[in-house]
């Protein structure tokens, strides 16, 4: 770890009063070694991670981190503050800072030093050596390894929490906590029961799961306190940290022989059904540092009690697990429908194309040709046309059953596919398509969550997910289907369908324009989402009001990106290095329908950036429709203009938004520096040396 710390990066004085002033402090340093090379992008990493959750522990310690484009090398800078830093600690604010910048792609040596730097920070006598540290040289030797932590003396900028306050009668249990050598050990802690002693040689064994968004940090220090409070409680401990290098799993056999499970997690555990019907402990990974102790013992008592999880848990499904603690239901809602999306998508894709295809080879009258299985001729192209039609007509009509099933899926986990996958074929049947599609998946997610609540004897818990659920499930849903819910939501589809048909003139303009400006407001987050979600439903019942609003969506989605790459090649100077570097990618990018491509610009100058992509999406949004540009596939960028109605009018409509994003991020950038005609390469050349943005720049969010 020598190499990722110096005495260049370490400060004992750190005069910060908050924590994004203390991270651009300690960022700086690094940018002054050319450890990172984007002093705001680099920034704007480490607020999105902050943005997850705060990275304040117990003890005083803040641990700000990232994995980051923008670093060069791995890289740790400490900073030691005199009055204290809020990062969101629940003990207070924090003396120790440190700042860990990993690559977007660093190896796994590199992320295996940073992870034993993390369970490092849990042990008193490393904390308290690094506030008695007076010279930075000493500092970085001891973080790296370099040095031994040792009782030395000197001033202490923060004692270890509650030390001053522990009454004298808390002295005598720390020895026995410290050194549990003996196998009764656990039994002095308690009086003895007569349980305790006809069974003096068991021992409890607990498995354990630890991850965190990066991987690096908090997923090491919760398996490290884990560790320690085992030890402590006489437990037999085994924790499995799940970090960005990957994870080297439990053995099978020491998960068959643990009586319970904790989970101390804020992303989905990987291959969790490995630890189905144990007695389990699900919470965030700060738990699992802040109360080690409180989640053993409540292990314990779940194992005592008997409380068995069931193989498909209803807490942790697939979107769940994505989600952060404390999300409201409507933004569950919004993944769950996301979820059947995400899983339609490649159908919608693979099907439109091959549609689109048989169109182009076979003439507008290919959907009248036989059945390819009855007749076909190898040297006719018509032949030839006919089979992608209709290979592509079959892709089609799995469409509204994969979107109810995987729907079911992010709420239920695997027993939801079956009651949503026959809820999205009744929603076929009775012409409920793609309405009828969310609803049965919604109502079939819902069914499966309820009867999976209901507690069974331990015998039929073995048939719940492959026999009772999917039977009773299947029922309900296809009650409700045909005879409750599915009248009503075709009736819906059926009148929506028809006003897509009919949209024309001033209507499908200011469609046009309100498509636009959701695809460009937030570039791939929620609203973008929502947009594009409304467009592929609509193929899933194709008219020519339907394929419009496909082909404004995506052509609107093309010009952030697009916009940003001419911007940085028309007025250069207005860009930072790195930015003039993401411009170049941005071609591709935004060519290829990738509108997440400006979201680099967008963080760092949110308040020019995101209007100008908004008022070029909304331009383009409108040319489309007012042009009547068509659509079958819902992805392809350029790659599908053959495939497109009106390819020429289609790409009119995409440079005429590009130019009119790139003509007012140039005009909102210009006009920043008016009279400061030096600053943008001052500002390049800041960050070279150390330095940071002044005066406005310094004032612009770092994220989104």
């Amino acid at each position: 770890m020598s190499g990722m710390i110096t005495a260049d990066l370490v400060d004992l004085d750190l005069a910060a009063e908050t924590k994004e002033a203390a991270a651009r402090s300690l960022a700086e340093r690094m940018v002054a070694l050319g450890r990172v090379t984007d002093l705001d992008g680099f920034l704007a990493d480490v607020a999105a991670r902050e943005a997850q959750m705060p990275t304040g522990l117990d003890g005083g310690i803040g641990i700000p981190h990232c994995r980051s484009a923008h670093v060069a090398e791995p890289t740790l800078a400490f900073g030691r503050s005199a009055e204290g830093i809020d990062f969101g600690a629940p003990d207070g604010p924090a003396d120790l800072i440190f700042l860990i910048a990993a690559p977007a792609g660093a190896d796994d040596a590199h992320l295996t030093i940073l992870s034993a730097l993390a369970r490092r920070l849990m042990n008193e006598e490393f904390t308290t050596a690094l506030r008695s540290a007076i010279d930075p040289s000493a500092a970085a030797a001891l973080i790296s390894g370099e040095e031994a932590p040792a009782a030395a003396p000197g001033p202490v900028r923060k004692p270890v929490p509650a030390a001053p306050e522990a009454p004298p009668s808390e002295a005598p249990p720390e020895p026995e906590q410290t050194a549990p050598e003996t196998e009764n050990s656990p039994s002095s802690e308690q009086p003895p029961s007569p349980e305790k002693s006809t069974l003096p040689e068991q021992v409890f064994r607990i498995v354990a799961v630890t991850s965190c968004p990066t991987g690096i940090a908090h997923t090491y220090m919760a398996a490290e306190a884990l560790e320690q409070a085992g030890q402590q409680a006489g437990v037999e401990l085994v924790v499995e940290p799940q970090g960005s290098s990957g994870f080297n799993r439990v053995d099978p056999a020491v998960i068959a022989a643990a009586d319970a499970v904790i989970f101390a997690h804020d992303v989905p555990v990987r291959e969790k059904e490995r630890f189905a019907g144990k007695p389990t402990v699900d919470v965030g990974v700060k738990a699992g540092i802040n109360r080690p102790a409180e989640l053993i013992a409540e292990a314990r008592g779940k194992a005592e009690r008997g409380e068995v999880t069931a193989a498909a848990s209803t807490r942790n499904t697939p979107v769940d697990n994505a989600g952060e603690p404390g999300e409201g239901y409507g933004t569950k809602l919004r993944k769950w429908l996301m979820s059947g999306v995400s899983y339609m998508v490649p159908f919608v894709a693979a099907g439109g194309l091959l549609i689109a295809l048989g169109f182009a080879i076979g003439g507008y009258t290919i959907n009248k040709a036989p059945s390819v299985a009855e007749h076909f001729v190898w040297t006719d192209h018509v032949s030839w046309a006919a089979l992608l039609f209709q290979i592509g007509g079959m892709a089609f009509g799995f469409l509204v059953p994969v979107l109810a099933g995987f729907i079911a899926y992010g709420m239920a986990d695997r027993p939801g596919l079956v009651p949503g996958f026959v809820g999205g074929s009744i929603a076929l049947t009775i012409n409920a398509g793609f309405l009828g599609g969310l609803v049965a998946g919604l109502i079939a997610g819902g069914t499966v969550m309820a009867i999976q609540r209901v507690r069974v004897p331990a015998p039929l818990r073995g048939i719940m997910p492959v026999v009772v659920i999917p039977l009773l499930s299947s029922i309900v849903v296809g009650f409700l289907m045909f005879l409750v819910v599915g009248k009503p939501i075709a009736e819906l589809q059926k009148a929506l369908t028809d006003w897509l048909s009919g949209l024309s003139g001033a209507n499908a303009v200011i469609l046009g324009v309100i498509l636009g400006l959701m695809m460009c407001f937030d570039l791939g987050g929620p609203l973008n989402k929502v947009a594009y979600a409304f467009a592929v439903g609509g193929l899933a019942n194709p008219n020519p009001g339907s394929l419009k609003v496909m082909a404004a969506v995506m052509a609107a989605g093309m010009v952030p990106p697009l916009a940003m790459a001419l911007a940085t090649t028309v007025r250069s100077k207005l860009f930072t290095r790195t930015e003039r570097e993401n411009g170049k990618a941005a071609w591709v990018l935004g060519a290829s329908f990738i509108t997440e491509g400006a979201i680099p610009f967008a963080a760092a100058d949110p308040l020019r950036v995101i209007p100008s992509a908004m008022a070029g999406g909304a331009v383009t949004g409108a040319l489309s429709m007012l042009f009547e540009c068509t659509l079958r596939a819902p992805h392809g960028g350029i790659f599908v203009i053959p495939l497109i109605g009106n390819p020429f009018l289609y790409l009119v409509a995409i440079a005429a938004g590009t130019l009119v994003s790139a003509a007012l991020v140039i005009l909102l950038k210009g006009a920043r520096r008016t009279g400061r005609p030096d600053q943008a390469d001052g500002a390049e050349e800041a960050i070279a040396t150390g330095g940071g943005p002044t005066g406005e720049e310094a004032k612009v969010p770092v994220a989104v």
